[in-house]
C-alpha cells in the first residue's frame, strides 16, 4: 500500500476567472488544478516544474477530467486539495477537490494524468531518476 499524499492550498476568485453569469468560468478550474500542482511541488519538493526543467524533462497533460457541482462567486475563498496517486509507469497522477472555503462546499473535483517527456519532446516510457528518487523518498 502507497502512502497517500495530499496537499491543501488556497487561492482566492479573480474578477478575470468569473463568466457572463458572474460565476467563476468552467475553464477557471483548470487553472486551480495547476496552482494545486505547484502547490504540491513544494509541499513535496523534487517533482515541481523547476525541478523537471532542471532535469531537462517536461510532463505535459495527457488526460483532464472535471466535474462541476456548485458555483463559485467574485473574492469566495477558494481551497484546493491535491492527491497524488501513485501508478506504475513513467507518469504523474492527480486527483483534486475545489470547496468554497467558507462553507467547505465541493463545488468541483477533478484527475489529470501527465506523462514525461524529454528534451527533444520523445514520450519517455521509464521512469526519470529524479522521479524514482522522489518516489523513495516520500512514498
Amino acid at each position: 500500500m502507497k502512502k497517500e499524499l495530499l496537499d491543501i492550498c488556497q487561492v482566492q476568485v479573480k474578477f478575470s476567472e468569473i463568466d457572463s453569469m458572474r460565476r467563476v468560468w468552467h475553464g477557471s478550474y483548470v487553472t486551480y488544478f495547476e496552482d494545486g500542482r505547484e502547490s504540491f511541488g513544494r509541499h513535496y519538493p523534487g517533482i515541481g516544474y523547476a525541478d523537471m526543467q532542471r532535469e531537462g524533462i517536461y510532463a505535459p497533460v495527457y488526460d483532464l477530467r472535471v466535474r462541476y457541482y456548485a458555483p463559485l462567486l467574485l473574492n469566495d475563498g477558494v481551497e484546493i486539495h491535491t492527491r497524488y496517486v501513485y501508478k506504475p509507469g513513467a507518469r504523474l497522477d492527480y486527483m483534486y477537490q475545489v470547496f468554497r472555503a467558507s462553507d467547505h462546499t465541493l463545488c468541483a473535483e477533478g484527475a489529470t494524468v501527465q506523462l514525461f517527456i524529454d528534451a527533444q519532446g520523445e514520450l519517455m516510457v521509464e521512469k526519470p531518476a529524479y522521479f524514482e528518487a522522489w518516489q523513495v523518498k516520500y512514498l
